[in-house]
């Protein structure tokens, strides 16, 4: 197994501990009502039900990690010919190294999607905290790391437009 594969698994099982425990310990600190949108003065406009937000993020966890790891796995059942990616012969010469990458792909997806749910539970159990004094702006970051976040997954198939390396010229 090689170093990224390694990393991308145990971050993808740090981010589904790390949401369930962001989910569990905001449940318990959210008021009946969650203000959700914000004016542009960083005013409350909008509240959700704390339920209503529970069974979303659920939604969101279960469709994310249930359905694209599910697509992740069968990635090895899927015919290279019919996958969108540039060099398709030569890749299917090297079956095993493009399983491998688009499964991290797909992982690293996951990992991605957790880690900005559970970000954003964070910030939204602080900003509706009353005992900590902060407004809605000082979570921007939240918003700036996530796109990050995507961009960074979204720019991992990159490798593929590049033909594997063979063993014999390492």
């Amino acid at each position: 197994m090689k170093i990224t594969t390694f990393a991308i698994k145990v971050w993808r099982w740090m981010s589904i501990l790390f949401v369930v425990g962001a989910l569990l310990w905001t449940y318990s600190l959210f008021p009946e009502m969650v203000a959700v949108d914000f004016s542009s003065n960083g005013l409350a406009e909008r509240y959700v039900d704390k339920q209503h937000i529970f069974y979303i993020v659920m939604g969101l966890f279960l469709l994310n990690n249930v359905i694209i790891t599910a697509f992740a796995r069968h990635i090895s059942k899927v015919d290279a010919n019919h996958l969108p990616i540039f060099n398709k012969k030569i890749w299917a010469q090297h079956r095993e190294e493009l399983n491998e990458h688009l499964e991290n792909w797909l992982f690293c997806l996951v990992a991605v999607i957790n880690t900005i749910i559970g970000f954003s539970l964070l910030a939204l159990a602080t900003i509706n905290s009353t005992n900590y004094k902060m407004d809605v702006f000082d979570f921007s970051w939240v918003y700036y790391a996530g796109l990050a976040l995507i961009i960074f997954v979204f720019l991992l198939p990159l490798r593929l437009l590049w033909t594997p390396v063979p063993e014999d010229k390492l």
